[in-house]
């Protein structure tokens, strides 16, 4: 075997073995785009679903009074920070 013939198998491998992952990605992602038509078909993605009154600022569970909270309790350290370093 010269090494021509070695370097056009081995072309040949290297071509075989990225057409098999790029066809397995392939079917991959037709089977996760199925899945996901399917699970919003069926409606089992309802906590992925934002509620129309709530807010779009993410995952929150704490809703109105947690974001209320959070933002006296920043306030409250700004203002402590403020008048110890003035």
């Amino acid at each position: 075997m010269t090494i021509m013939e070695m370097f056009g198998q081995s072309g040949v491998l290297t071509l075989l073995g990225m057409g098999i992952v790029f066809g397995f990605l392939v079917v991959m992602i037709v089977c996760i785009t199925l899945m996901g038509k399917a699970v919003h078909a069926l409606g089992m993605d309802k906590d992925a679903q934002t509620p129309a009154s709530g807010s779009a600022s993410g995952p929150s569970s704490g809703g109105a009074a947690g974001d209320s909270a959070v933002t006296a309790a920043i306030s409250a350290a700004v203002n402590e920070y403020r008048k110890n370093n003035s």
